[in-house]
């Protein structure tokens, strides 16, 4: 069999179980990885290689507990944005990309444009970003705050189950 999915949804059960073993650990190597999956190790390299150039795979990267770092506040932040031109919401995006404190923005439905996931290290910091530079980028009209008062689940790999195998 060609290691190559020929479809979106044509991954092998191989192709799954790698997906899944570097979810819960990346640093394995690839000897761990092949063992765990039960392929031996050349074609699991070969594995692993193709799902990063077909972009299912796109990186690798250490979870750190933000409070261990002093980011003590996360908040969920709604931004309300003048209905503009997509030039704007353009500016707008390119800008909201280059905070390092906005950890993930998303496009929402309802109330608002985006919603950000903003990380500070007190709620004074966070109150000096809200003011100095959320309210100051292109196109916002207004933001709408939430805390977060503790985590239930966070830094989650993804479900699989979905994926036929």
């Amino acid at each position: 069999m060609s290691i190559e999915p020929t479809g979106a949804d044509a991954l092998d059960r191989y192709h799954i179980a790698i997906l899944a073993e570097l979810q819960r650990d990346a640093r394995q190597s690839n000897a761990e990885l092949a063992q765990r999956i039960g392929l031996s190790t050349a074609p699991t390299w070969r594995r692993v290689k193709w799902l990063e150039e077909q972009g299912y795979i796109t990186g690798y990267r250490a979870e750190l507990d933000r409070r261990r770092i002093g980011l003590g506040v996360l908040a969920f932040v709604r931004v309300d944005t003048e209905r503009s031109a997509a030039s704007a919401t353009k500016a707008l995006e390119d800008e909201i990309r280059q905070l390092p404190e906005v950890i993930a923005c998303h496009y929402i439905s309802g109330a608002g444009t985006f919603e950000l996931q903003v990380m500070a290290t007190d709620l004074d910091a966070f109150s000096r970003f809200s003011i100095n530079t959320l309210l100051k980028l292109p196109n916002v009209k207004d933001i709408h705050t939430s805390f977060s008062l503790g985590e239930v689940k966070a830094g989650g790999a993804l479900p699989l189950g979905h994926l036929k195998g």
